[in-house]
Protein backbone atom coordinates (compact mmCIF):
# COMPACT_ATOMS: atom_id res chain seq x y z
CA UNK A 1 0.00 0.00 0.00
CA UNK A 2 2.98 2.37 0.62
CA UNK A 3 4.71 1.64 -1.99
CA UNK A 4 1.30 2.24 -4.53
CA UNK A 5 1.38 5.77 -2.37
CA UNK A 6 4.44 6.81 -2.92
CA UNK A 7 4.23 5.79 -7.04
CA UNK A 8 0.85 7.98 -7.06
CA UNK A 9 2.71 10.90 -6.03
CA UNK A 10 5.72 10.08 -7.67
CA UNK A 11 3.84 10.26 -10.91
CA UNK A 12 1.77 13.74 -9.73
CA UNK A 13 5.54 15.17 -9.08
CA UNK A 14 6.09 14.49 -12.65
CA UNK A 15 2.85 16.01 -13.78
CA UNK A 16 3.74 18.98 -11.78
CA UNK A 17 6.76 19.54 -13.08
CA UNK A 18 5.79 19.46 -16.71
CA UNK A 19 2.78 21.75 -16.06
CA UNK A 20 5.15 24.63 -15.05
CA UNK A 21 6.22 26.22 -17.96
CA UNK A 22 9.29 28.82 -17.08
CA UNK A 23 12.99 28.31 -16.27
CA UNK A 24 13.67 31.23 -14.90
CA UNK A 25 16.69 33.12 -13.11
CA UNK A 26 15.77 35.90 -10.68
CA UNK A 27 18.55 38.47 -9.52
CA UNK A 28 17.97 40.84 -7.15
CA UNK A 29 20.72 43.97 -7.37
CA UNK A 30 20.85 46.13 -4.40
CA UNK A 31 23.93 47.56 -4.84
CA UNK A 32 22.37 51.00 -5.20
CA UNK A 33 20.76 51.11 -2.06
CA UNK A 34 24.46 50.87 0.04
CA UNK A 35 22.33 47.81 1.89
CA UNK A 36 23.07 44.89 -0.08
CA UNK A 37 24.24 42.83 2.37
CA UNK A 38 20.57 42.50 4.13
CA UNK A 39 19.02 39.18 4.38
CA UNK A 40 15.23 40.65 2.89
CA UNK A 41 16.74 40.58 -0.50
CA UNK A 42 18.05 37.13 -0.60
CA UNK A 43 14.76 36.43 0.57
CA UNK A 44 13.30 38.14 -2.05
CA UNK A 45 15.19 36.72 -4.80
CA UNK A 46 14.35 33.26 -3.70
CA UNK A 47 10.51 33.82 -3.51
CA UNK A 48 10.49 35.20 -6.25
CA UNK A 49 12.35 32.42 -8.00
CA UNK A 50 9.84 29.87 -6.25
CA UNK A 51 6.93 32.19 -7.50
CA UNK A 52 7.95 32.16 -11.37
CA UNK A 53 9.22 28.87 -11.93
CA UNK A 54 6.88 26.55 -9.14
CA UNK A 55 3.20 28.06 -10.32
CA UNK A 56 1.71 26.83 -13.17
CA UNK A 57 0.41 29.98 -15.14
CA UNK A 58 -1.09 28.02 -18.10
CA UNK A 59 -3.68 24.90 -18.41
CA UNK A 60 -0.55 23.34 -20.69
CA UNK A 61 1.29 20.96 -19.81
CA UNK A 62 5.24 21.59 -20.01
CA UNK A 63 7.89 19.14 -20.54
CA UNK A 64 11.37 20.09 -18.85
CA UNK A 65 13.12 20.33 -22.29
CA UNK A 66 9.79 22.86 -22.91
CA UNK A 67 10.44 24.97 -20.04
CA UNK A 68 10.94 28.67 -21.11
CA UNK A 69 14.38 30.09 -20.13
CA UNK A 70 13.93 33.29 -18.78
CA UNK A 71 15.80 35.69 -16.62
CA UNK A 72 14.31 38.49 -14.06
CA UNK A 73 16.62 41.00 -12.44
CA UNK A 74 15.23 43.34 -10.17
CA UNK A 75 17.67 46.62 -9.53
CA UNK A 76 16.40 48.00 -6.73
CA UNK A 77 17.69 51.91 -6.14
CA UNK A 78 16.02 52.81 -3.06
CA UNK A 79 14.86 50.48 0.10
CA UNK A 80 13.33 52.31 3.04
CA UNK A 81 11.34 49.27 5.48
CA UNK A 82 9.21 47.97 3.07
CA UNK A 83 8.89 50.28 0.34
CA UNK A 84 11.19 48.98 -2.92
CA UNK A 85 11.80 51.07 -5.76
CA UNK A 86 13.17 49.46 -8.84
CA UNK A 87 13.90 48.54 -12.40
CA UNK A 88 13.18 44.91 -14.09
CA UNK A 89 15.38 43.50 -16.38
CA UNK A 90 13.50 40.67 -18.61
CA UNK A 91 14.75 38.60 -20.65
CA UNK A 92 13.50 35.11 -22.50
CA UNK A 93 14.93 33.39 -24.99
CA UNK A 94 13.13 30.10 -27.34
CA UNK A 95 15.27 27.34 -28.60
CA UNK A 96 15.76 26.83 -32.83
CA UNK A 97 15.11 23.68 -34.17
CA UNK A 98 17.95 21.50 -35.00
CA UNK A 99 20.11 23.46 -33.05
CA UNK A 100 21.49 24.38 -29.61
CA UNK A 101 20.99 28.03 -29.90
CA UNK A 102 18.60 30.02 -27.94
CA UNK A 103 16.77 32.95 -29.71
CA UNK A 104 16.15 36.38 -27.84
CA UNK A 105 12.76 36.76 -27.82
CA UNK A 106 11.93 39.04 -25.22
CA UNK A 107 14.55 42.06 -23.75
CA UNK A 108 12.30 44.48 -22.16
CA UNK A 109 13.79 47.30 -19.13
CA UNK A 110 10.66 47.76 -17.13
CA UNK A 111 12.15 51.56 -15.42
CA UNK A 112 8.36 51.86 -13.52
CA UNK A 113 8.77 49.01 -10.48
CA UNK A 114 8.25 50.03 -6.99
CA UNK A 115 6.37 47.76 -4.58
CA UNK A 116 5.74 46.90 -0.63
CA UNK A 117 7.19 43.68 0.41
CA UNK A 118 7.71 42.23 3.79
CA UNK A 119 10.10 39.83 4.75
CA UNK A 120 8.67 35.95 4.31
CA UNK A 121 5.19 37.50 2.92
CA UNK A 122 3.70 35.47 0.58
CA UNK A 123 3.94 35.99 -3.40
CA UNK A 124 0.11 35.17 -4.38
CA UNK A 125 -1.05 36.39 -7.55
CA UNK A 126 -4.76 35.98 -8.59
CA UNK A 127 -5.82 37.17 -11.92
CA UNK A 128 -9.14 39.44 -10.54
CA UNK A 129 -7.47 41.27 -7.65
CA UNK A 130 -4.59 43.27 -7.28
CA UNK A 131 -2.79 42.94 -3.99
CA UNK A 132 0.61 43.47 -5.00
CA UNK A 133 2.57 45.70 -6.93
CA UNK A 134 4.92 43.24 -7.12
CA UNK A 135 3.33 40.20 -7.84
CA UNK A 136 1.10 42.21 -10.58
CA UNK A 137 4.48 43.52 -12.35
CA UNK A 138 5.76 39.85 -12.33
CA UNK A 139 2.83 38.31 -13.46
CA UNK A 140 2.32 40.60 -16.28
CA UNK A 141 5.99 39.74 -17.84
CA UNK A 142 5.41 35.93 -17.30
CA UNK A 143 2.26 36.03 -19.75
CA UNK A 144 3.76 38.34 -22.22
CA UNK A 145 6.81 36.02 -22.26
CA UNK A 146 4.47 32.84 -22.78
CA UNK A 147 2.69 35.21 -25.49
CA UNK A 148 5.76 35.40 -27.31
CA UNK A 149 7.08 32.22 -27.09
CA UNK A 150 3.90 31.05 -28.26
CA UNK A 151 3.71 33.63 -31.04
CA UNK A 152 6.92 32.25 -32.56
CA UNK A 153 6.09 28.67 -32.60
CA UNK A 154 2.52 29.13 -33.77
CA UNK A 155 0.59 31.95 -35.72
CA UNK A 156 -1.04 34.15 -33.28
CA UNK A 157 -0.80 31.56 -30.63
CA UNK A 158 -0.07 34.08 -28.13
CA UNK A 159 -2.87 35.71 -28.52
CA UNK A 160 -4.45 34.31 -25.28
CA UNK A 161 -1.81 35.22 -22.67
CA UNK A 162 -1.48 38.66 -24.17
CA UNK A 163 -5.83 38.83 -23.14
CA UNK A 164 -4.43 37.48 -19.54
CA UNK A 165 -1.60 40.22 -19.17
CA UNK A 166 -4.23 43.00 -20.23
CA UNK A 167 -6.69 41.93 -17.48
CA UNK A 168 -3.68 42.33 -14.81
CA UNK A 169 -2.80 45.75 -16.64
CA UNK A 170 -6.65 46.69 -16.10
CA UNK A 171 -6.50 45.59 -12.51
CA UNK A 172 -3.65 47.41 -11.62
CA UNK A 173 -4.71 50.35 -13.29
CA UNK A 174 -7.00 51.06 -10.00
CA UNK A 175 -3.67 51.65 -7.75
CA UNK A 176 -1.66 54.36 -7.74
CA UNK A 177 1.42 52.68 -9.25
CA UNK A 178 2.83 53.61 -12.58
CA UNK A 179 3.05 51.89 -15.62
CA UNK A 180 -0.63 50.68 -15.86
CA UNK A 181 -2.28 53.26 -17.56
CA UNK A 182 -2.41 55.24 -20.82
CA UNK A 183 -0.67 58.44 -19.20
CA UNK A 184 2.20 56.92 -17.82
CA UNK A 185 4.36 57.57 -20.87
CA UNK A 186 4.95 55.96 -24.55
CA UNK A 187 7.53 52.89 -22.49
CA UNK A 188 4.99 51.49 -20.02
CA UNK A 189 3.25 48.24 -19.81
CA UNK A 190 -0.33 49.43 -20.72
CA UNK A 191 1.47 50.58 -24.21
CA UNK A 192 3.27 47.36 -24.58
CA UNK A 193 0.49 45.31 -24.21
CA UNK A 194 -1.59 47.65 -25.67
CA UNK A 195 -0.17 47.89 -28.81
CA UNK A 196 0.70 43.59 -29.30
CA UNK A 197 -3.27 43.23 -29.12
CA UNK A 198 -4.23 46.16 -31.41
CA UNK A 199 -5.26 45.52 -35.00
CA UNK A 200 -3.10 48.11 -35.77
CA UNK A 201 0.05 45.80 -35.16
CA UNK A 202 -1.62 42.33 -36.53
CA UNK A 203 0.86 41.88 -38.37
CA UNK A 204 3.83 41.54 -36.04
CA UNK A 205 2.53 38.23 -34.96
CA UNK A 206 2.91 36.84 -38.35
CA UNK A 207 6.57 38.40 -38.35
CA UNK A 208 7.34 36.97 -35.32
CA UNK A 209 5.94 33.42 -36.50
CA UNK A 210 7.83 33.46 -39.76
CA UNK A 211 11.31 35.15 -38.58
CA UNK A 212 11.05 32.02 -35.80
CA UNK A 213 9.25 29.10 -37.18
CA UNK A 214 9.94 29.95 -41.02
CA UNK A 215 12.77 31.14 -40.99
CA UNK A 216 15.63 30.65 -37.86
CA UNK A 217 14.12 27.05 -37.52
CA UNK A 218 15.07 25.72 -40.94
CA UNK A 219 17.97 27.55 -40.82
CA UNK A 220 20.39 24.68 -40.09
CA UNK A 221 19.11 22.96 -43.37
CA UNK A 222 17.49 25.98 -46.06
CA UNK A 223 19.96 28.50 -44.58
CA UNK A 224 19.32 30.79 -47.97
CA UNK A 225 15.45 29.88 -47.96
CA UNK A 226 15.39 30.90 -43.87
CA UNK A 227 17.70 34.25 -44.66
CA UNK A 228 14.82 35.29 -47.33
CA UNK A 229 12.17 34.48 -44.41
CA UNK A 230 13.92 36.48 -41.90
CA UNK A 231 13.82 39.19 -44.75
CA UNK A 232 10.37 38.84 -45.73
CA UNK A 233 9.35 39.07 -42.18
CA UNK A 234 11.60 42.46 -41.38
CA UNK A 235 9.75 43.61 -44.54
CA UNK A 236 6.42 43.00 -42.72
CA UNK A 237 7.65 44.83 -39.37
CA UNK A 238 8.37 48.11 -41.75
CA UNK A 239 4.86 47.98 -42.60
CA UNK A 240 3.70 48.45 -38.89
CA UNK A 241 6.42 50.96 -38.44
CA UNK A 242 5.37 53.17 -41.96
CA UNK A 243 1.47 53.62 -40.14
CA UNK A 244 3.35 53.62 -36.59
CA UNK A 245 6.88 55.46 -36.56
CA UNK A 246 9.52 54.42 -33.45
CA UNK A 247 6.37 52.28 -31.68
CA UNK A 248 7.31 50.90 -28.37
CA UNK A 249 6.61 47.15 -29.28
CA UNK A 250 9.33 47.76 -32.33
CA UNK A 251 11.64 49.27 -30.02
CA UNK A 252 11.64 46.48 -27.62
CA UNK A 253 11.65 43.70 -30.93
CA UNK A 254 15.08 45.09 -31.75
CA UNK A 255 16.60 45.52 -28.38
CA UNK A 256 15.92 41.61 -28.20
CA UNK A 257 17.29 40.75 -32.07
CA UNK A 258 19.92 43.57 -33.43
CA UNK A 259 22.78 41.33 -32.28
CA UNK A 260 21.11 37.97 -34.30
CA UNK A 261 20.09 39.55 -36.92
CA UNK A 262 23.59 41.71 -37.71
CA UNK A 263 25.15 37.80 -36.76
CA UNK A 264 22.53 35.72 -39.71
CA UNK A 265 23.69 38.31 -42.38
CA UNK A 266 27.31 38.24 -41.71
CA UNK A 267 27.82 34.70 -42.76
CA UNK A 268 26.44 32.08 -44.41
CA UNK A 269 24.93 31.68 -48.13
CA UNK A 270 24.72 35.30 -49.69
CA UNK A 271 21.41 36.91 -50.43
CA UNK A 272 20.29 40.71 -51.19
CA UNK A 273 20.71 42.41 -48.10
CA UNK A 274 20.43 46.19 -49.65
CA UNK A 275 16.70 46.64 -48.77
CA UNK A 276 16.93 44.84 -45.49
CA UNK A 277 19.61 47.10 -44.36
CA UNK A 278 17.23 50.07 -45.56
CA UNK A 279 14.22 48.87 -43.51
CA UNK A 280 16.76 48.35 -40.79
CA UNK A 281 18.23 51.17 -40.01
CA UNK A 282 14.64 53.07 -40.70
CA UNK A 283 13.25 51.46 -38.16
CA UNK A 284 16.31 50.84 -35.43
CA UNK A 285 18.04 53.99 -36.22
CA UNK A 286 19.62 53.67 -32.79
CA UNK A 287 20.94 50.44 -33.64
CA UNK A 288 22.64 51.47 -36.92
CA UNK A 289 26.00 50.24 -35.51
CA UNK A 290 24.87 46.65 -35.56
CA UNK A 291 23.67 47.22 -39.09
CA UNK A 292 26.88 48.67 -40.62
CA UNK A 293 28.32 44.94 -39.98
CA UNK A 294 25.77 43.69 -42.28
CA UNK A 295 28.22 43.00 -44.87
CA UNK A 296 26.81 40.37 -47.28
Amino acid sequence: MRSSILFIAFIVGIFTVQAQELNSTVIIDAEQTGQSNQQIFKTLEQQLTEFINNRSWTNKEYKNQERIDCSFTLIVSEYDGTNFTASLQVGATRPVFNSTYDSPIYNYNDRQVSFMYKEFEPLTFNINTFDSNLVSVIAYHVYTIIGLDADSFELNGGDAYFAIAKQIVGTAASSNYSGWKPTDGTQSRYQYNNAILSNVYKEFHTAMYDYHRVGLDVMESKPKEAKVAIIGAIKTLKGINDRRPNSYLLRTFFDAKSEEIQAIFSGGPRVDIAELVENLTRMAPTKRSNWNEIKL
